[in-house]
Formats: structure tokens, C-alpha cells, sequence
């Protein structure tokens, strides 16, 4: 059992130590990873906090649609591992093709996420989304930045967490979190980047 204990802490340090920033900044610039961007406000106190990002080579108009339309079933998914999500129960189905019944999204819409509650807080059309969680410890952030006809696409995730218990049960979340994310990320870039191809 002590054994295991020491094992244990040994990795925890390790991941702490070297693998957790590359874990939370994946694909950011390091001035991204640092900047205040729009939705920070909503939750300025977080415990932690994740950018992650990626360059997709078509106009903001061509990423936009994908994460306007985000969220379980009927709505477009999450553009990642769909049978990861279903087992939790979120009815995730990545959608392949624009739903134009999702393109209009406002402050005060819901999106349930098994029993969160997100509510989209800010928007700006090609340029800003941002939801909250109904006990307001999670607010995510997408914000896109148009770059010489490309666009950098950035997902930002800030967490309060309240206990010794949320904060210890993050750690193995984090790792687990950029393997979907990662998946999305891409998603998203392929995506878009057919539409604007089509286009």
C-alpha cells in the first residue's frame, strides 16, 4: 500500500512539475495562454484554467457555424469522440454539415450537458461565444482571431473549485480533458475548412 502511495505521489509531481503546462496550453501561443481574453470576466477568480487552440485555414465565417451549433443532440455535438460522451449519458452526435436551426445563438440560451447546465453568456457573432454553468464554477470560452486569411480558433475553460476533493479530482481530468479537446479542436479545423472550400 505504501508502495503505491509513493508511486503515486511520484507521478502527481512529475505531471505537475513538467506535463501539466503543456497539458492545459495545447497548440496556444504563449501570449495566448497568458492574454485576458472576453469571458474571463465571468469567472475572474478560477482555480484553473486551460487554452488551448489551434490555426484553421479558412475565414472566422467558416469556424463560426461549428461552435454556434454545439451541444447534445438534436444540436451538432462536440466534434470529438462521440462514444467517449455517450457513455456519460451527453447524447453527443457530431454533426458533418451546418444545421441552420443552430446558427443564432443568444445571451440566456441553455445547453444542457448531462447535469450541467450551460448558459450562453456572451456572443459575438464570428468572434466570441461564451457559456457558464448554472453554479458558475465552469465558464467556456471559444474566441476566434482572423490571421492573413486564417484563423486562430481558442478554447478557453476556467473551473473554481470549491473543495480539496473538486481540486484533487482535476488532476486526472486535465489529461483527460485535452484528449477531447484535442479531437475537437480538429474537428472543428476540418470542418471549416471543407465549408470555406465549398464556398
Amino acid at each position: 500500500m505504501l508502495t503505491r502511495v509513493v508511486i503515486l505521489a511520484a507521478l502527481a509531481g512529475i505531471y505537475w512539475r513538467w506535463l501539466r503546462d503543456p497539458v492545459l496550453t495545447y497548440g496556444a501561443e504563449p501570449a495566448e495562454a497568458a492574454a485576458t481574453l472576453p469571458g474571463d470576466e465571468l469567472l475572474p477568480d478560477a482555480d484553473g484554467v486551460s487554452t488551448r487552440a489551434i490555426t484553421v485555414d479558412a475565414p472566422a465565417s467558416a469556424v463560426w457555424p461549428w461552435i454556434a451549433q454545439m451541444g447534445p443532440a438534436p444540436r451538432g455535438g462536440a466534434y470529438t469522440y462521440d462514444w467517449i460522451e455517450n457513455l456519460l449519458g451527453l447524447t453527443m452526435h457530431s454533426a458533418d454539415e451546418v444545421l441552420p436551426d443552430f446558427q443564432d445563438p443568444h445571451v440566456g440560451d441553455t445547453i444542457g450537458y448531462g447535469p450541467n447546465v450551460m448558459r450562453v453568456e456572451r456572443v459575438e457573432p464570428q468572434r466570441v461565444l461564451a457559456w457558464q454553468s448554472a453554479d458558475g464554477n465552469w465558464v467556456w470560452t471559444f474566441v476566434l482571431e482572423e490571421r492573413d486569411g486564417a484563423t486562430r480558433l481558442i478554447s478557453r475553460n476556467r473551473f473554481r473549485l470549491p473543495t480539496l476533493g473538486a481540486r484533487i479530482g482535476m488532476l486526472p481530468m486535465e489529461p483527460g480533458s485535452l484528449v477531447m479537446e484535442r479531437k475537437m479542436l480538429r474537428g472543428m479545423k476540418e470542418r471549416a475548412e471543407r465549408l470555406a472550400a465549398e464556398a
